[in-house]
C-alpha cells in the first residue's frame, strides 16, 4: 500500500509533478486506479485517478473514513538538536515511525546547534508518516530556549532525561500516563543549572537505562519505552 498526503480535502486532486511521476511512472497507476490519501489530522481518503498525466495526475475522492491514532497517549519530546544535522532528522524520521505527537527543539546552555530547518524537518516527518501508513502528523514547534520552554503551562507528565549522578525514576516502570513531556538534552548535557530548574518546575529525573546515550538515541528509547509501556 502506498500513502499519499492531501493537505485540504478537496473533491478534485491534482498530484504535484513529483508525486504524479511517482504515482504513475514508479508504481504504474492508471486511470481508474485507486490511490489512499491522509490529511495528517486522521482522515483518510480514496481518491480514483481520472487523468494518468505523468506531470499532472488528476483524481477525484470517492470516499473518506476518520481513522483513530495508532497509539493511545499523547507524547511530547523536547530535544536539543545535535551538532550533525543527520543525527536529528533520524530521530524526528524514527519517533514518527514508532509514535509520536509532539517535538520541540530546545537550545540548552550546552547546545552546539541553535538552528533547524523547519520545512526540511516538516518533510521528513511527513515522509516517515506516509511510509509507516500513519494517520496523524506530529506537530513541529519552534525551536525555543529552555528557560523559555519551561515558562509554558505544561500540562503534563513531565520529565527530564540527565546524566547527573543522583536519584532517577527509571522511565520504563513509570505508570501509564495520558499525556508526557521528556526533556532530552544536547551532547553535552544539561548544565547543573537546568536541571536545577526543571526539578523546581515539577519535572522529575528519569533514567533511560544503564548506558550513556547519544542525543538521537535517548530520543528514541524515550519514545520506544513509552510506546512500550502503553501496550502492556
Amino acid at each position: 500500500m502506498q500513502l499519499f498526503y492531501l493537505e485540504k480535502p478537496l473533491k478534485d486532486i491534482i498530484l504535484t509533478a513529483e508525486e504524479s511521476k511517482h504515482a504513475i511512472k514508479v508504481l504504474r497507476k492508471k486511470e481508474g486506479d485507486v490511490l489512499d490519501f491522509t490529511d495528517g489530522k486522521g482522515w483518510r481518503y480514496k481518491a480514483k485517478i481520472t487523468t494518468a498525466n505523468i506531470k499532472k495526475c488528476k483524481l477525484q475522492i470517492i470516499s473518506s473514513e476518520q481513522k483513530k491514532k495508532q497509539h493511545n497517549y499523547h507524547l511530547h519530546i523536547a530535544i536539543s538538536p545535535t551538532k550533525n544535522i543527520d543525527r536529528f532528522e533520524w530521530f524526528l524520521e524514527k519517533a514518527t515511525e514508532i509514535g509520536i505527537d509532539e517535538i520541540t527543539p530546545i537550545i540548552c546552555n550546552y547546545s552546539e546547534r541553535k538552528v533547524i530547518k523547519s520545512e526540511r524537518c516538516n518533510k521528513i516527518l511527513l515522509s516517515a508518516m506516509k511510509q509507516s501508513l500513519k494517520s496523524h502528523l506530529p506537530k513541529l514547534n519552534e525551536i525555543i530556549t529552555f528557560k523559555d520552554l519551561l515558562k509554558k503551562d505544561l500540562k503534563s507528565s513531565n520529565y527530564i532525561a540527565h546524566c547527573k549522578r543522583e536519584r532517577k525514576i527509571e522511565l520504563r516502570k513509570e505508570k501509564k500516563k495520558k499525556k508526557t513531556l521528556i526533556l532530552i538534552g544536547p551532547e553535552g548535557d544539561f548544565s547543573d543549572q537546568e536541571v536545577k530548574m526543571a526539578l523546581n518546575n515539577n519535572f522529575k529525573s528519569v533514567s533511560l537505562g544503564a548506558s550513556r546515550l547519544r542525543t538521537e538515541t535517548a530520543g528514541i528509547v524515550a519514545v520506544n519505552t513509552i510506546s512500550i509501556t502503553n501496550l502492556e
